[in-house]
């Protein structure tokens, strides 16, 4: 299938490692310039490498950036779309907040989950949404958790931060409107990420945590983060010109049973 990515500029926040990593990777194997940042200058090293492996016909860029820093993020993006030439992909991506239930946390870990979940992608949208309406075409994809659609109760500093980027992204859809951007959410579930591999090991045995998570899901097993970025890089896409305003699960049916 032909997705219309060839010598689009793309950037994705989060993208030295994990599902930032798997989206950038598939972004640039469909031919679009790929921008990445993250806070870790040897990991970036590392992904920038791993991405001009794959690129096909696309540039590479990879900056460090705090995302939780507004006025770094804006330098990064406005950076990345005047050496690029124009912006068209958006992928928001943060790491979690803590796990445990919802009385267990005090007014300012809430406040402090926000600050590190929510806003940032907030930031970034707000910092691209120019370039974006300047190309008259775009996709910004705001990367969450299953939590957004399913509540889990030991997630409960997840759910409060990321359901906000739901309320948010549905917000600029109906404001967007015919104007050529569309927004849409993904939400993960379990992936096989290193912070999930970390979490699967805590035993001892990775392979049989992972074995463990994938027996509560229908498909018997954890997904793959190049499975993540295939659904991520088709709504990026031209083919997904008509998909807006969605919350997308990756998760293998587990929603379905709860």
């Amino acid at each position: 299938m032909e997705l219309g990515l060839a010598n689009k500029v793309a950037l994705v926040a989060g993208g030295s490692s994990g599902l930032g990593l798997a989206v950038a990777e598939e972004l640039a194997k469909e031919g679009a310039h790929v921008a990445i940042c993250a806070r870790d200058s040897d990991r970036l090293a590392q992904a920038e490498a791993r991405l001009k492996a794959v690129a096909r016909g696309g540039r590479v860029m990879a900056t460090r950036v705090d995302v939780k820093d507004d006025a770094d993020v804006r330098r990064w993006v406005d950076d990345v779309a005047t050496k690029l030439g124009a912006l068209h992909v958006v992928v928001t991506n943060s790491g979690g907040p803590p796990p445990g239930p919802a009385s267990t946390f005090g007014v300012d870990a809430y406040r402090s989950a926000a600050d590190a979940v929510l806003l940032p992608p907030i930031s970034l949208a707000l910092a691209a949404l120019p370039h974006l309406k300047k190309a008259g075409w775009g996709r910004v994809l705001f990367i969450t958790s299953e939590t957004v659609v399913r509540p889990v109760a030991r997630f409960a500093l997840s759910g409060f931060a990321r359901l906000g980027i739901v309320g948010f992204s549905a917000a600029l859809v109906q404001e967007l409107g015919d104007s050529g951007i569309t927004v849409n959410v993904l939400a993960p579930g379990y992936m096989r990420t290193p912070p999930v591999e970390r979490t699967a090991g805590n035993a001892g045995d990775v392979e049989a945590g992972l074995r463990a998570m994938g027996a509560h899901i229908p498909l018997k097993r954890v997904g793959l983060p190049e499975e993540f970025a295939a659904a991520a890089v088709f709504l990026a896409s031209e083919r997904a010109s008509f998909i807006t305003g969605t919350v997308q699960l990756v998760d293998g049916g587990a929603s379905v049973i709860g």
